[in-house]
């Protein structure tokens, strides 16, 4: 009798510990959930402007005078005198050079050899005492206030380019510089063993650090867009293949916001900026760093002011 009894007293205890283990099981799980719906993300944000938005293309190129010429003698012989040196300002029919025929058995005057326009001496491949030839340059004249850059465009790139496009050049020698210019010049036709088109620009004004010769490089603006919503490229993440970002929307106590989830229309993306066509206004406050882990509605802590 006492042994029955023992087994209905165990018997009773397992049913006990199994309802209790039973009641335990959903308690845990609702904390589990309770716990993840209070779990605060740690953000930063940026208050969204209107700017302007440049698209451009890129190349390299020299500088060069747009108007330069090679000065040459009007008879062979040997180059007796040169009166200039490079740099120096020349006007129009003044004589840089004197050249002698020195034919054998006669004599002749030195012939004077004068510059054919207004400019600078930018070079002399010419020496005292050199012979020369009709087609042998003495000097060659440039207008050094009057430059142009000339680049050369990849023949997938030509659609894209016009005369009175404005551009903006930048040298080595003046970091952070730029200096505006505008294409002037369209070559009708395509180098056949390069495929490029050339082109040329001329600065919107004179500046004197800018030499004949200084190699620039070149923007060329494609597309520009005004008074645009301008955000950090990457701040925008994409799911179900559509641009989203996300807003800070409800303000909670002690600092603590909830963020929604804000599809967006992009434009133009240029040096980490992506313009936004719809979907957000200016001073829209939007989340640019932690957003990869958040999901619409989630609790955020904004740390951009720490």
């Amino acid at each position: 009798m006492k042994r029955n009894l023992n087994s209905v007293i165990f018997v009773a205890a397992i049913l006990a510990f199994s309802v209790g283990l039973m009641s335990c099981g959903p308690k845990v799980a609702a904390n589990s959930k309770q716990e993840n719906d209070e779990q605060i993300y740690a953000i930063n944000t940026y208050a969204t402007q209107a700017g302007n938005l440049d698209d451009y293309l890129e190349f390299g190129g020299d500088v060069a005078s747009v108007t330069s010429v090679d000065v040459m003698p009007d008879q062979a012989g040997k180059v007796t005198r040169i009166l200039v040196s490079v740099g120096d300002k020349v006007v129009k029919g003044q004589t840089i050079a004197y050249v002698n025929p020195l034919r054998a058995g006669a004599f002749y005057n030195d012939s004077p050899v004068n510059s054919p326009i207004e400019g600078r001496i930018t070079s002399l491949p010419a020496q005292v005492g050199a012979t020369v030839s009709q087609a042998s340059p003495i000097a060659k004249v440039a207008r050094t206030d009057e430059l142009e850059v000339r680049i050369n465009i990849a023949e997938r790139f030509i659609s894209r380019i016009s005369e009175k496009q404005s551009a903006v050049i930048t040298f080595d020698a003046y970091p952070g510089v730029e200096f505006a210019a505008q294409v002037f010049e369209v070559s009708p036709v395509l180098d056949t063993a390069t495929r490029t088109m050339s082109v040329k620009l001329r600065f919107n004004k004179v500046d004197s650090r800018v030499k004949v010769g200084m190699y620039g490089r070149v923007k060329l603006i494609t597309e520009s867009v005004k008074d645009a919503i301008l955000v950090p490229t990457t701040c925008i993440i994409t799911r179900e293949n559509k641009p989203y970002i996300f807003l800070v929307n409800e303000q909670l106590a002690d600092g603590i916001s909830t963020v929604k989830l804000q599809e967006v229309t992009v434009g133009i993306s240029v040096d980490g900026k992506t313009e936004i066509i719809k979907g957000l206004s200016v001073g829209d406050e939007i989340v640019i760093k932690g957003q990869s882990l958040l999901n619409d509605g989630a609790k955020v802590k904004n740390l951009s002011n720490k």
